[in-house]
């Protein structure tokens, strides 16, 4: 028996037929390069494996806005039920909001949130809610030995940079460093909570999201164009450049209120949030920026353990 009869993986040989055309067929999947001006966020089909309907662009503007929707209900109610099993007859009628509370309940919205996002934008998507996303774990575990060395020297750059800076003297973050439990929380929930809801609400929806309405509405109002518009998935490097701009002023800007919007610090998160953008987009992982985003604040708070003697003495602290 010949090679090509006892290999299986070998094509077979045929008479030739002029009456049927021969389809050549890839034999092994391969991502096609990006178009010239175009950069492709989305999964892209080879040809000889058309996708069984039209590509669809997700997740844009509705779906990030649903997400935020999810958040914004999750952290009402659960306030909500806090303030109810902590109040008590002859109580105070104004409620305290203390660093727990304010840190347990955002913890346990971002968390429902997340899972409620897991369950339901697949139904949307028809896809798993980590493809929709584009997660790509795998990406951030190659590259993780690369991935978390840039998190930890960004953050100390930036710490660099902010002790440089005159802050007012009372600002609202130092009201989550004054008893070592309220210091323990934060710290978990800097480390491993908030920087995966941030990447996903940031880097996973509005990135995309907005890059994907620039896109839109910069369209030429002809049924060609958005025909042709609605039969690829792959967005402008223009789209990507002012959506990672107005993901990072967004970004920002949610973080301004710790720092009593002092301009030089936020326009410190500006720089970083544009760096984690770049590194999703380059990397097609929002995993990878989750990575970069938990080492930079494991950083943050080794530092301020190692400098307080291990929690002990939080007036170290004091900027």
């Amino acid at each position: 028996m010949s090679d090509l009869q006892s290999n299986p993986s070998s094509p077979t040989v045929r008479p030739f037929n002029p009456d049927k055309p021969v389809v050549t067929v890839p034999p092994v999947f391969q991502e096609p390069a990006p178009i010239e001006g175009e950069t492709a966020l989305f999964y892209q089909h080879t040809e000889g494996t058309p996708p069984a309907e039209l590509p669809t662009r997700i997740p844009h503007l509705g779906h990030a806005l649903l997400f935020l929707g999810f958040a914004a209900i999750y952290l009402l109610v659960i306030q909500l039920v806090f303030l109810g099993l902590g109040h008590h007859p002859g109580a105070a009628k104004t409620p305290s909001f203390s660093p727990k509370f304010l840190v347990g309940s955002e913890a346990i919205s971002y968390i429902a949130t997340l899972i409620t996002a897991w369950l339901i934008f697949p139904l949307f998507w028809k896809k798993p809610f980590a493809d929709g996303l584009q997660f790509n774990p795998d990406a951030a575990r190659r590259n993780a030995l690369r991935l978390i060395p840039i998190g930890v020297v960004l953050s100390f750059s930036v710490q660099a940079l902010s002790s440089l800076i005159s802050l007012p003297k009372n600002i609202p973050i130092d009201d989550f460093f004054k008893t070592r439990s309220d210091v323990w929380l934060v710290t978990a929930f800097g480390i491993f909570v908030a920087p995966l809801f941030e990447e996903v609400l940031f880097r996973g929806f509005l990135l995309p999201a907005f890059a994907i309405a620039y896109d839109w509405l910069s369209l030429p109002r002809t049924p060609a164009a958005r025909e042709a518009w609605h039969s690829t998935n792959k967005l402008t490097r223009n789209s990507l450049v002012f959506s990672a701009v107005l993901t990072s002023i967004c970004f920002a800007l949610l973080h301004g209120q710790q720092t009593a919007f002092t301009w030089p610090v936020l326009i410190l998160l500006f720089c970083v949030s544009l760096i984690l953008s770049y590194v999703r987009l380059r990397l097609r992982s929002v995993a990878a920026s989750t990575l970069i985003h938990m080492s930079y604040n494991a950083t943050i708070f080794l530092t301020a353990f190692i400098g307080t003697d291990g929690y002990r003495h939080l007036d170290k602290l004091a900027h």
